[in-house]
Protein backbone atom coordinates (compact mmCIF):
# COMPACT_ATOMS: atom_id res chain seq x y z
CA UNK A 1 0.00 0.00 0.00
CA UNK A 2 3.05 2.02 0.81
CA UNK A 3 4.07 1.37 -2.62
CA UNK A 4 0.25 2.52 -4.26
CA UNK A 5 0.46 5.87 -2.62
CA UNK A 6 3.94 6.96 -3.38
CA UNK A 7 2.95 6.01 -7.30
CA UNK A 8 0.08 7.93 -7.06
CA UNK A 9 1.77 11.22 -5.27
CA UNK A 10 4.74 10.61 -7.82
CA UNK A 11 1.75 11.23 -10.30
CA UNK A 12 -0.65 13.93 -8.78
CA UNK A 13 2.36 15.88 -7.11
CA UNK A 14 2.58 18.10 -10.62
CA UNK A 15 -0.85 18.33 -10.87
CA UNK A 16 -1.50 19.29 -7.13
CA UNK A 17 1.28 22.44 -8.01
CA UNK A 18 -0.73 23.17 -11.09
CA UNK A 19 -4.17 23.48 -9.49
CA UNK A 20 -2.40 25.58 -6.60
CA UNK A 21 -1.14 27.75 -9.47
CA UNK A 22 -4.48 27.71 -10.67
CA UNK A 23 -6.05 28.53 -7.24
CA UNK A 24 -3.54 31.39 -6.52
CA UNK A 25 -4.43 33.38 -9.41
CA UNK A 26 -7.79 33.67 -7.85
CA UNK A 27 -6.23 34.57 -4.13
CA UNK A 28 -3.87 36.80 -6.32
CA UNK A 29 -7.14 38.49 -7.46
CA UNK A 30 -9.20 38.79 -4.39
CA UNK A 31 -5.71 40.30 -2.22
CA UNK A 32 -5.06 42.92 -4.87
CA UNK A 33 -8.76 43.19 -5.34
CA UNK A 34 -9.25 43.48 -1.43
CA UNK A 35 -6.18 46.50 -1.30
CA UNK A 36 -8.10 48.68 -3.78
CA UNK A 37 -9.67 50.52 -0.71
CA UNK A 38 -13.10 49.64 -1.20
CA UNK A 39 -14.58 46.60 0.63
CA UNK A 40 -17.68 46.51 -1.71
CA UNK A 41 -15.54 45.99 -4.85
CA UNK A 42 -14.26 42.47 -2.90
CA UNK A 43 -18.11 41.77 -1.74
CA UNK A 44 -18.64 42.38 -5.85
CA UNK A 45 -16.16 39.57 -6.83
CA UNK A 46 -17.69 37.42 -4.18
CA UNK A 47 -20.94 38.05 -6.30
CA UNK A 48 -19.84 37.25 -9.22
CA UNK A 49 -17.94 34.17 -8.42
CA UNK A 50 -20.90 32.97 -6.64
CA UNK A 51 -23.02 33.45 -9.56
CA UNK A 52 -19.80 32.10 -12.20
CA UNK A 53 -18.45 28.93 -10.15
CA UNK A 54 -22.18 27.01 -10.97
CA UNK A 55 -21.22 27.02 -14.76
CA UNK A 56 -17.65 27.37 -14.86
CA UNK A 57 -17.50 23.90 -12.95
CA UNK A 58 -19.87 22.48 -14.94
CA UNK A 59 -17.34 22.88 -18.38
CA UNK A 60 -14.58 21.67 -16.02
CA UNK A 61 -16.52 18.82 -15.27
CA UNK A 62 -16.73 17.61 -18.84
CA UNK A 63 -13.56 18.14 -19.60
CA UNK A 64 -12.79 14.97 -16.68
CA UNK A 65 -14.16 12.65 -19.26
CA UNK A 66 -11.58 13.07 -21.39
CA UNK A 67 -8.48 12.53 -19.01
CA UNK A 68 -10.89 9.42 -17.77
CA UNK A 69 -11.25 7.83 -21.43
CA UNK A 70 -7.58 9.20 -22.44
CA UNK A 71 -6.25 7.15 -19.01
CA UNK A 72 -8.49 4.16 -20.34
CA UNK A 73 -7.16 3.46 -24.05
CA UNK A 74 -3.72 4.26 -22.79
CA UNK A 75 -4.18 1.19 -20.07
CA UNK A 76 -5.02 -0.85 -22.97
CA UNK A 77 -1.91 0.99 -25.36
CA UNK A 78 -4.41 1.96 -27.64
CA UNK A 79 -2.58 4.89 -29.19
CA UNK A 80 -4.75 5.38 -31.84
CA UNK A 81 -7.81 5.18 -29.35
CA UNK A 82 -6.12 8.04 -27.20
CA UNK A 83 -5.86 10.30 -29.95
CA UNK A 84 -9.31 9.57 -31.42
CA UNK A 85 -10.65 10.70 -27.47
CA UNK A 86 -8.68 13.54 -26.97
CA UNK A 87 -9.61 15.20 -30.63
CA UNK A 88 -13.41 14.52 -29.60
CA UNK A 89 -13.11 15.86 -26.29
CA UNK A 90 -11.41 18.81 -27.02
CA UNK A 91 -14.32 19.66 -29.18
CA UNK A 92 -16.99 18.81 -27.13
CA UNK A 93 -15.05 21.47 -24.44
CA UNK A 94 -14.81 23.81 -27.09
CA UNK A 95 -18.68 23.81 -27.25
CA UNK A 96 -19.53 23.27 -23.63
CA UNK A 97 -17.39 26.39 -22.82
CA UNK A 98 -18.93 28.47 -25.66
CA UNK A 99 -22.72 27.56 -24.68
CA UNK A 100 -21.45 28.98 -20.73
CA UNK A 101 -19.94 32.22 -22.02
CA UNK A 102 -22.86 32.96 -24.15
CA UNK A 103 -25.04 32.20 -21.38
CA UNK A 104 -23.71 34.23 -18.17
CA UNK A 105 -23.22 37.18 -21.33
CA UNK A 106 -27.06 37.38 -21.89
CA UNK A 107 -27.87 36.68 -18.40
CA UNK A 108 -25.50 39.23 -16.38
CA UNK A 109 -28.33 41.58 -15.64
CA UNK A 110 -29.20 38.73 -13.22
CA UNK A 111 -26.69 40.89 -10.61
CA UNK A 112 -29.41 42.92 -10.40
CA UNK A 113 -32.36 40.48 -9.27
CA UNK A 114 -30.57 39.05 -6.17
CA UNK A 115 -31.33 40.96 -3.59
CA UNK A 116 -27.58 42.44 -3.40
CA UNK A 117 -26.07 45.62 -2.27
CA UNK A 118 -27.42 48.14 -5.14
CA UNK A 119 -23.62 49.14 -5.53
CA UNK A 120 -22.18 45.79 -5.21
CA UNK A 121 -24.13 44.48 -8.56
CA UNK A 122 -23.56 47.59 -10.64
CA UNK A 123 -19.91 46.86 -9.60
CA UNK A 124 -19.72 43.32 -10.39
CA UNK A 125 -21.26 43.53 -14.07
CA UNK A 126 -18.29 44.36 -15.74
CA UNK A 127 -16.16 42.05 -13.87
CA UNK A 128 -18.49 39.53 -14.72
CA UNK A 129 -19.07 39.53 -18.36
CA UNK A 130 -14.73 39.65 -18.24
CA UNK A 131 -15.02 36.44 -16.16
CA UNK A 132 -17.68 34.80 -18.21
CA UNK A 133 -15.60 35.21 -21.78
CA UNK A 134 -12.07 34.33 -19.97
CA UNK A 135 -13.96 30.46 -19.04
CA UNK A 136 -13.51 29.79 -22.88
CA UNK A 137 -9.43 29.61 -23.07
CA UNK A 138 -10.03 28.21 -19.39
CA UNK A 139 -12.01 25.03 -20.28
CA UNK A 140 -9.53 24.86 -23.37
CA UNK A 141 -6.73 24.96 -21.46
CA UNK A 142 -8.18 22.42 -18.81
CA UNK A 143 -8.97 20.39 -21.72
CA UNK A 144 -5.46 19.89 -23.09
CA UNK A 145 -4.32 19.20 -19.32
CA UNK A 146 -6.73 16.65 -18.95
CA UNK A 147 -4.80 15.06 -22.12
CA UNK A 148 -1.47 15.48 -21.24
CA UNK A 149 -3.12 14.21 -17.70
CA UNK A 150 -4.30 11.34 -18.52
CA UNK A 151 -1.31 9.81 -20.33
CA UNK A 152 0.25 10.48 -16.82
CA UNK A 153 2.72 13.46 -18.53
CA UNK A 154 1.90 16.15 -15.80
CA UNK A 155 4.25 18.42 -15.54
CA UNK A 156 3.99 20.58 -18.52
CA UNK A 157 0.61 21.86 -17.44
CA UNK A 158 2.20 22.56 -13.96
CA UNK A 159 4.86 24.68 -15.45
CA UNK A 160 2.22 26.53 -17.23
CA UNK A 161 0.19 27.20 -14.39
CA UNK A 162 3.49 28.75 -12.30
CA UNK A 163 4.67 30.54 -15.37
CA UNK A 164 1.17 32.25 -15.33
CA UNK A 165 1.52 33.56 -11.92
CA UNK A 166 4.06 36.22 -12.36
CA UNK A 167 2.14 37.39 -15.84
CA UNK A 168 -1.00 37.82 -13.47
CA UNK A 169 0.34 39.69 -10.84
CA UNK A 170 2.19 42.47 -13.23
CA UNK A 171 -0.94 42.59 -15.43
CA UNK A 172 -3.24 43.37 -12.25
CA UNK A 173 -0.42 45.44 -11.12
CA UNK A 174 -0.90 47.89 -14.49
CA UNK A 175 -4.59 47.67 -14.64
CA UNK A 176 -5.87 47.45 -10.92
CA UNK A 177 -4.05 50.18 -9.73
CA UNK A 178 -2.85 52.07 -13.11
CA UNK A 179 0.56 51.99 -12.64
CA UNK A 180 3.19 53.32 -15.69
CA UNK A 181 0.24 55.07 -17.66
CA UNK A 182 -2.45 52.36 -17.47
CA UNK A 183 -5.40 53.68 -16.86
CA UNK A 184 -6.98 52.61 -12.95
CA UNK A 185 -9.53 50.20 -13.73
CA UNK A 186 -9.65 48.49 -10.25
CA UNK A 187 -11.97 45.04 -10.45
CA UNK A 188 -12.73 45.35 -14.05
CA UNK A 189 -8.69 45.25 -14.54
CA UNK A 190 -8.32 41.87 -11.97
CA UNK A 191 -10.79 40.60 -14.95
CA UNK A 192 -8.51 41.96 -18.08
CA UNK A 193 -5.52 40.07 -16.33
CA UNK A 194 -7.51 36.93 -15.66
CA UNK A 195 -8.73 36.59 -19.58
CA UNK A 196 -5.57 37.57 -20.85
CA UNK A 197 -3.37 35.43 -18.60
CA UNK A 198 -6.02 32.35 -19.25
CA UNK A 199 -5.47 32.72 -23.10
CA UNK A 200 -1.91 32.58 -22.89
CA UNK A 201 -1.32 29.81 -20.95
CA UNK A 202 -3.97 27.84 -23.43
CA UNK A 203 -1.88 29.09 -26.62
CA UNK A 204 1.11 27.57 -25.31
CA UNK A 205 -0.48 24.26 -24.23
CA UNK A 206 -1.60 23.78 -27.83
CA UNK A 207 1.35 24.92 -29.31
CA UNK A 208 3.93 22.00 -27.01
CA UNK A 209 1.29 19.76 -27.63
CA UNK A 210 1.58 20.20 -31.55
CA UNK A 211 5.15 20.38 -31.88
CA UNK A 212 6.34 18.13 -28.57
CA UNK A 213 7.96 14.35 -29.75
CA UNK A 214 5.85 13.30 -26.57
CA UNK A 215 2.86 13.80 -27.66
CA UNK A 216 3.63 13.50 -31.57
CA UNK A 217 2.53 10.21 -32.15
CA UNK A 218 -1.27 11.19 -31.25
CA UNK A 219 -0.88 14.24 -33.59
CA UNK A 220 0.16 11.83 -36.61
CA UNK A 221 -2.45 9.84 -36.52
CA UNK A 222 -4.71 12.97 -37.43
CA UNK A 223 -6.06 12.12 -40.79
CA UNK A 224 -7.75 8.71 -39.21
CA UNK A 225 -8.75 9.84 -35.70
CA UNK A 226 -9.11 13.58 -35.74
CA UNK A 227 -12.77 13.20 -36.66
CA UNK A 228 -15.88 13.86 -34.97
CA UNK A 229 -18.18 10.69 -33.83
CA UNK A 230 -21.51 11.08 -32.56
CA UNK A 231 -21.10 7.65 -30.39
CA UNK A 232 -17.34 8.94 -29.04
CA UNK A 233 -19.12 12.00 -28.54
CA UNK A 234 -22.21 10.08 -26.39
CA UNK A 235 -19.51 7.82 -24.66
CA UNK A 236 -17.62 11.08 -23.31
CA UNK A 237 -21.05 12.68 -22.14
CA UNK A 238 -21.88 10.27 -20.38
CA UNK A 239 -18.66 10.34 -17.61
CA UNK A 240 -18.07 14.19 -18.39
CA UNK A 241 -22.27 15.08 -17.95
CA UNK A 242 -22.22 12.85 -14.21
CA UNK A 243 -18.57 14.04 -13.12
CA UNK A 244 -20.21 18.03 -14.35
CA UNK A 245 -23.06 17.54 -12.02
CA UNK A 246 -21.12 16.09 -8.80
CA UNK A 247 -18.83 19.16 -8.96
CA UNK A 248 -21.09 21.40 -9.95
CA UNK A 249 -23.29 20.51 -6.79
CA UNK A 250 -20.73 21.33 -4.49
CA UNK A 251 -19.33 24.21 -5.81
CA UNK A 252 -23.24 25.50 -6.31
CA UNK A 253 -23.61 25.20 -3.01
CA UNK A 254 -21.08 27.09 -1.82
CA UNK A 255 -22.52 29.62 -5.06
CA UNK A 256 -25.82 29.63 -3.81
CA UNK A 257 -24.75 29.64 0.01
CA UNK A 258 -22.53 33.50 -1.19
CA UNK A 259 -25.20 34.82 -2.78
CA UNK A 260 -27.24 33.99 0.36
CA UNK A 261 -25.09 35.69 2.33
CA UNK A 262 -24.66 38.42 0.32
CA UNK A 263 -28.46 38.97 0.65
CA UNK A 264 -27.37 39.63 4.80
CA UNK A 265 -24.83 42.21 4.15
CA UNK A 266 -21.47 43.48 2.51
CA UNK A 267 -19.32 43.06 5.27
CA UNK A 268 -20.72 39.15 5.87
CA UNK A 269 -20.55 38.89 1.82
CA UNK A 270 -16.43 40.04 2.52
CA UNK A 271 -15.59 37.58 4.54
CA UNK A 272 -17.62 34.89 3.26
CA UNK A 273 -15.21 35.28 0.31
CA UNK A 274 -11.90 35.31 2.10
CA UNK A 275 -12.90 32.57 4.27
CA UNK A 276 -14.08 30.55 1.23
CA UNK A 277 -10.73 31.60 -0.71
CA UNK A 278 -8.43 30.52 1.96
CA UNK A 279 -10.58 26.70 1.81
CA UNK A 280 -10.34 26.53 -1.89
CA UNK A 281 -6.53 26.95 -1.84
CA UNK A 282 -6.38 23.82 0.55
CA UNK A 283 -9.04 21.86 -1.63
CA UNK A 284 -7.08 21.96 -4.58
CA UNK A 285 -4.22 19.66 -3.08
CA UNK A 286 -7.39 17.08 -2.42
CA UNK A 287 -8.69 18.04 -6.33
CA UNK A 288 -5.17 16.99 -7.22
CA UNK A 289 -5.21 13.79 -5.01
CA UNK A 290 -8.15 12.78 -6.62
CA UNK A 291 -7.13 13.19 -10.26
CA UNK A 292 -4.37 11.18 -9.74
CA UNK A 293 -5.88 8.10 -8.37
CA UNK A 294 -8.85 8.61 -10.72
CA UNK A 295 -6.10 8.57 -13.17
CA UNK A 296 -4.70 5.43 -11.85
CA UNK A 297 -7.81 3.33 -11.21
CA UNK A 298 -8.96 4.85 -14.92
CA UNK A 299 -5.86 3.06 -16.09
CA UNK A 300 -6.05 -0.30 -13.73
CA UNK A 301 -9.80 -0.58 -14.53
CA UNK A 302 -8.86 -0.44 -18.51
CA UNK A 303 -7.33 -3.42 -17.65
CA UNK A 304 -9.52 -5.28 -15.36
CA UNK A 305 -7.28 -5.18 -12.46
CA UNK A 306 -9.74 -4.74 -9.42
CA UNK A 307 -6.58 -5.36 -6.86
CA UNK A 308 -4.41 -2.47 -8.20
CA UNK A 309 -7.85 -0.53 -8.05
CA UNK A 310 -8.53 -1.45 -4.18
CA UNK A 311 -4.87 -0.70 -3.22
CA UNK A 312 -4.76 2.34 -5.07
CA UNK A 313 -8.14 3.12 -3.55
CA UNK A 314 -6.93 2.50 -0.09
CA UNK A 315 -3.60 4.42 0.04
CA UNK A 316 -5.19 7.47 -1.54
CA UNK A 317 -8.02 7.65 1.30
CA UNK A 318 -5.68 7.38 3.68
CA UNK A 319 -3.15 10.14 2.00
CA UNK A 320 -6.52 12.22 1.87
CA UNK A 321 -7.62 11.96 5.88
CA UNK A 322 -3.80 12.68 6.67
CA UNK A 323 -3.97 15.83 4.94
CA UNK A 324 -7.45 16.59 6.03
CA UNK A 325 -6.28 16.58 9.67
CA UNK A 326 -2.84 18.90 8.66
CA UNK A 327 -5.22 21.51 6.92
CA UNK A 328 -7.37 21.44 10.22
CA UNK A 329 -4.95 22.61 12.48
CA UNK A 330 -3.85 25.11 10.28
CA UNK A 331 -6.80 26.77 10.33
CA UNK A 332 -7.38 26.52 13.51
CA UNK A 333 -3.57 28.34 14.43
CA UNK A 334 -3.71 30.40 11.29
CA UNK A 335 -7.56 31.59 11.30
CA UNK A 336 -6.92 35.02 13.08
CA UNK A 337 -3.73 35.97 10.58
CA UNK A 338 -4.98 35.11 7.11
CA UNK A 339 -7.48 37.63 6.53
CA UNK A 340 -5.21 40.45 6.61
CA UNK A 341 -4.07 39.63 3.26
CA UNK A 342 -7.59 40.43 1.94
CA UNK A 343 -7.96 43.82 3.82
CA UNK A 344 -6.68 47.29 3.58
CA UNK A 345 -5.70 48.12 7.19
CA UNK A 346 -7.72 51.59 7.31
CA UNK A 347 -10.51 50.58 5.37
CA UNK A 348 -13.95 50.96 6.73
CA UNK A 349 -15.41 47.82 7.74
CA UNK A 350 -12.02 45.87 7.40
CA UNK A 351 -11.99 45.23 11.38
CA UNK A 352 -15.36 43.54 10.86
CA UNK A 353 -14.54 41.78 7.73
CA UNK A 354 -11.49 40.04 8.84
CA UNK A 355 -13.44 39.24 12.40
CA UNK A 356 -15.85 37.43 10.69
CA UNK A 357 -13.42 35.74 8.11
CA UNK A 358 -11.36 34.45 10.91
CA UNK A 359 -14.23 32.93 12.55
CA UNK A 360 -15.30 31.73 9.81
CA UNK A 361 -12.10 29.82 9.33
CA UNK A 362 -13.03 27.53 12.47
CA UNK A 363 -15.87 26.04 10.47
CA UNK A 364 -13.69 25.49 7.49
CA UNK A 365 -11.14 23.80 9.74
CA UNK A 366 -13.73 20.90 10.96
CA UNK A 367 -14.73 20.14 7.41
CA UNK A 368 -11.43 20.19 5.91
CA UNK A 369 -11.38 16.03 6.53
CA UNK A 370 -14.72 15.27 4.94
CA UNK A 371 -13.91 17.47 1.83
CA UNK A 372 -10.70 15.58 1.00
CA UNK A 373 -11.93 12.52 1.22
CA UNK A 374 -14.99 13.07 -0.58
CA UNK A 375 -12.99 14.91 -3.49
CA UNK A 376 -10.48 11.85 -3.79
CA UNK A 377 -13.57 8.75 -3.27
CA UNK A 378 -15.54 10.69 -6.17
CA UNK A 379 -12.68 11.02 -8.46
CA UNK A 380 -11.88 7.69 -7.58
CA UNK A 381 -15.41 6.42 -8.60
CA UNK A 382 -14.85 8.34 -11.60
CA UNK A 383 -12.07 5.70 -12.23
CA UNK A 384 -14.34 2.58 -12.10
CA UNK A 385 -17.01 4.92 -14.38
CA UNK A 386 -19.56 5.06 -11.64
CA UNK A 387 -20.46 8.59 -11.46
CA UNK A 388 -24.57 7.83 -11.99
CA UNK A 389 -24.82 6.58 -8.03
CA UNK A 390 -22.33 8.77 -6.96
CA UNK A 391 -23.98 12.01 -8.80
CA UNK A 392 -27.53 11.15 -6.37
CA UNK A 393 -25.93 10.44 -3.52
CA UNK A 394 -23.77 14.05 -3.79
CA UNK A 395 -27.50 15.52 -4.31
CA UNK A 396 -29.18 14.47 -1.24
CA UNK A 397 -26.01 15.47 1.16
CA UNK A 398 -25.40 19.08 -0.08
CA UNK A 399 -29.38 19.68 -1.58
CA UNK A 400 -31.49 17.73 0.69
CA UNK A 401 -29.68 17.95 3.97
CA UNK A 402 -26.85 20.90 3.77
CA UNK A 403 -28.10 23.42 2.18
CA UNK A 404 -31.73 23.50 3.71
CA UNK A 405 -30.29 22.99 7.15
CA UNK A 406 -27.60 25.71 6.36
CA UNK A 407 -30.54 28.38 5.25
CA UNK A 408 -32.48 27.22 8.33
CA UNK A 409 -29.67 27.99 10.88
CA UNK A 410 -28.94 31.49 8.96
CA UNK A 411 -32.60 32.94 8.03
CA UNK A 412 -34.61 31.06 10.89
CA UNK A 413 -32.26 30.66 14.19
CA UNK A 414 -30.67 33.96 12.90
CA UNK A 415 -26.90 33.05 12.75
CA UNK A 416 -25.94 34.58 9.11
CA UNK A 417 -22.59 33.31 7.74
CA UNK A 418 -21.97 30.95 10.89
CA UNK A 419 -25.67 29.58 9.91
CA UNK A 420 -24.73 28.58 5.92
CA UNK A 421 -21.38 27.22 7.10
CA UNK A 422 -22.82 24.64 9.29
CA UNK A 423 -24.80 23.40 6.38
CA UNK A 424 -21.11 23.02 5.12
CA UNK A 425 -20.28 20.60 7.21
CA UNK A 426 -22.68 18.83 7.07
CA UNK A 427 -23.07 18.27 3.57
CA UNK A 428 -19.61 17.73 3.21
CA UNK A 429 -19.50 14.80 5.91
CA UNK A 430 -22.33 13.48 4.39
CA UNK A 431 -20.73 13.18 0.95
CA UNK A 432 -17.52 11.63 2.28
CA UNK A 433 -19.07 8.78 4.05
CA UNK A 434 -21.52 7.96 1.40
CA UNK A 435 -19.07 7.62 -1.56
CA UNK A 436 -16.19 6.27 0.20
CA UNK A 437 -18.09 3.59 1.69
CA UNK A 438 -19.57 2.91 -1.95
CA UNK A 439 -15.86 2.95 -4.08
CA UNK A 440 -14.45 0.58 -0.93
CA UNK A 441 -17.64 -1.91 -1.11
CA UNK A 442 -17.36 -2.05 -5.49
CA UNK A 443 -13.51 -2.30 -5.19
CA UNK A 444 -13.73 -4.67 -2.22
CA UNK A 445 -15.87 -7.01 -3.92
CA UNK A 446 -14.56 -7.10 -7.29
CA UNK A 447 -11.07 -8.00 -6.62
CA UNK A 448 -12.30 -11.26 -4.71
CA UNK A 449 -14.00 -12.42 -8.17
CA UNK A 450 -11.34 -14.24 -10.32
CA UNK A 451 -10.43 -11.79 -13.52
Amino acid sequence: MVNEAKSTMKLALPIIFGELAQMALHIIDTAMIGNIGNYKQLAAAALVMSVINIPFVFGIGITFAVSQMVSMAHGRRDGQLVSHYFYNGFWLCAIAALIISGGLELGKNILFHLGQDAEVARLAVPFLQLMGWSIIPMILFMALKQFTDGLEFTRTAMLLSILALPINVFINWLLIFGNWGFPRLELVGAGFGTLITRSLVFIVLGLVILSHKTFRKYVAVRSNQWKINRATMQRLLQIGVPSSLQIGMEAGAFCISGIIIGTISPVAQAAHQIALVCASFTFMVSMGLAQGGSIRTSNAFGRKDWTKINAIGRSTLIMALMYGIFCAVLFTSLRNYLPAFFTKENETGAKEVASLAGYLLLFAAIFQISDSTQAVSAGLLRGIKDVKTPTILIAVAYWVVGIPFGYIMAKQFHLGAVGIWLGFIIGLTLSSLFLSIRFLRISGKNKLIPG
